[in-house]
């Protein structure tokens, strides 16, 4: 599947489920998920006392952020394919002229 096909499956099933929100609830919801995908570094690093290994949720929450997203991406008319092409343009421009990725330097 590609990234399109992946936004009109989750579009689908977000009306069909009748789950649809606004920007700003799928926002807040975004960084909720990203809290928990936190929360499962902590738990692979044993709090940072060690290199990090998956947990057994680590899939699952990389999941719920990455349906966060594209839930927010089509709320606002967004094709994820063209911002992620933009993004890695916009990256290898930059480290061209750089030799890295860093936005400031």
């Amino acid at each position: 599947m590609n990234l399109l096909e992946i936004q009109d499956k989750i579009n689908r099933f977000t009306k069909n489920k009748d789950i649809n929100s606004s920007v700003n609830i799928r926002i807040i919801d975004l960084v909720s998920e990203v809290g928990e995908l936190s929360k499962e570094v902590l738990k692979g690093t044993d709090y940072g006392s060690k290199e990090f290994s998956k947990t057994k949720e680590w899939e699952s929450e990389i999941g719920d952020v990455f349906f966060s997203l594209i839930c927010i991406a089509n709320e606002t008319d967004i094709n994820l394919e063209s911002c992620l092409n933009y993004v890695l343009d916009k990256y290898e421009k930059r480290f061209v002229a750089k030799g890295d990725l860093g936005s400031v330097r």
